[in-house]
C-alpha cells in the first residue's frame, strides 16, 4: 500500500471535475488521497454515451446511482444496470457500455493506475476537445486495450 494519508471530507462542488466530451467526471478519491488504495470517480453522462469494448489489468466497479446503463461484460449480449445496481468488473475481463436512460450517475471504483487513466483521457473544460491520440497515448501509458466497438 502507499503512505499514510489523513482522512477527508469533500462537500459537493469540492472535488476536482473534469469532461470527457458531454459526460462530467468528479475525482472523489485518488491514489495520492487514499494512500494508494484505491480511486473513486463519479459521472454524469447523456443517452447514448458509450465506452468501446476493452480491458485492462485493472479492477473496476459500478455502483448506478440514476438511469440506466447496459453493461457488456465478456459478451455480446448486453445486460441492464438500473439504480441501485452493482458491477464489478474482474482485470483482463473485456467489457463497455452505454446509457441507456436520458442521463445517467454512476460511482466508479478502480485502482489508483486507474483512476489516472480517467484523468489522462478526460480534460478540465467542456468546451475542449478531446482527440483520437489523445487516447491512443492514454491507452499505451495505462495498459487498456481496445477490443472493438459495442455490440448493435
Amino acid at each position: 500500500m502507499g503512505t499514510m494519508t489523513k482522512a477527508y471530507l469533500l462537500q459537493p462542488g469540492e472535488s476536482e471535475l473534469r469532461w470527457m466530451g458531454e459526460t462530467s467526471t468528479y475525482f472523489l478519491a485518488s491514489g495520492s488521497l487514499t494512500g494508494g488504495t484505491l480511486a473513486v470517480v463519479e459521472e454524469r453522462a447523456m443517452r447514448g454515451e458509450s465506452i468501446p469494448l476493452h480491458k485492462h489489468e485493472d479492477i473496476e466497479s459500478f455502483y448506478i446511482l440514476e438511469g440506466e446503463v447496459s453493461f457488456y461484460l465478456g459478451s455480446t449480449s448486453a445486460k441492464s444496470a438500473l439504480a441501485g445496481a452493482f458491477v464489478h468488473i474482474p482485470g483482463d475481463t473485456i467489457h463497455g457500455f452505454r446509457i441507456e436512460s436520458k442521463m445517467a450517475r454512476y460511482l466508479i471504483i478502480t485502482t489508483p493506475r486507474h483512476g489516472e487513466f480517467y484523468k489522462a483521457i478526460s480534460l478540465p473544460s467542456l468546451h475542449a476537445t478531446i482527440d483520437d491520440k489523445m487516447i491512443e497515448q492514454a491507452c499505451q501509458e495505462y495498459g487498456v486495450e481496445l477490443v472493438g466497438p459495442l455490440p448493435k
